[in-house]
């Protein structure tokens, strides 16, 4: 179980929109809207897991702790104080896979996810 003192960041959850152009019926990229707010838990990665994810090439700068939302998914990215954080994947708890779910993530624009 996570303490509720833990989840102490409110994150902004979004997703990329797209629509249809009237004339043309081309999809469009309508940018970015906000599904929700979520309270959340926010650390960068320590130095020795940004060492060890910098050998694997994996570009995961910090890691994002919310309950757990069927809504999230990698094609979603969280926003933070000015920050923006692309969701690289979306991981159960490893007791009940039912309470809370962590995200790395990585840290920069997110133009083309």
């Amino acid at each position: 179980m996570i303490a509720a003192g833990k989840l102490r960041h409110l994150v902004s959850l979004q997703f990329r929109q797209t629509g249809r152009d009237p004339d043309s019926g081309a999809v469009i990229d309508l940018g970015w809207v906000e599904v929700t707010k979520l309270w959340a838990s926010v650390k960068p990665l320590s130095a020795r897991e940004f060492i060890a994810a910098a050998a694997s090439q994996s570009q995961v700068t910090a890691r994002i702790v919310t309950r757990r939302d069927a809504r999230v998914t990698a094609a979603m990215r969280f926003v933070h104080d000015g920050r923006i954080y692309n969701i690289e994947g979306v991981l159960p708890d490893p007791v009940s896979g039912l309470e809370y779910q962590t995200h790395p993530v990585s840290e920069g624009v997110n133009d083309g996810k």
